[in-house]
């Protein structure tokens, strides 16, 4: 099913300006640490993750601007060559959150 109306970017969704809570900044750098190194397909991307969550209750994708901003930024690509995202969320005990990923080429245009 197809709904013709523009998408609304979280920019223009928000009011004001933005600041990044000190939880962010410090999974940002915690993550920016933790990812491994990397040799990158060409773009334009397609990023599959799996993520753990320990709460039934996360939205799978509340995390995805997060992840994608820490994913350009260690990678180095602007996160507008994303073009595709396939995700899944798994249920785990406290304490086994996680985050996996794969960033392959976007062959779907």
């Amino acid at each position: 099913m197809r709904v013709n109306i523009k998408p609304l970017s979280t920019n223009d969704a928000w009011r004001g300006r933005r600041f990044k809570t000190p939880q962010y900044k410090v999974f940002q750098e915690e993550m920016l640490c933790k990812l491994p190194p990397l040799e990158l397909p060409p773009p334009p991307f397609h990023i599959k993750y799996k993520i753990g969550f320990s709460s039934k209750g996360s939205d799978l994708d509340n995390c995805f601007k997060q992840l994608n901003d820490c994913l350009s930024k260690k990678y180095g690509f602007n996160d507008n060559l994303i073009y595709q995202i396939s995700a899944k969320k798994i249920i785990v005990p406290k304490g086994e959150e996680f985050i996996d990923f794969n960033i392959i080429p976007c062959y779907n245009l």
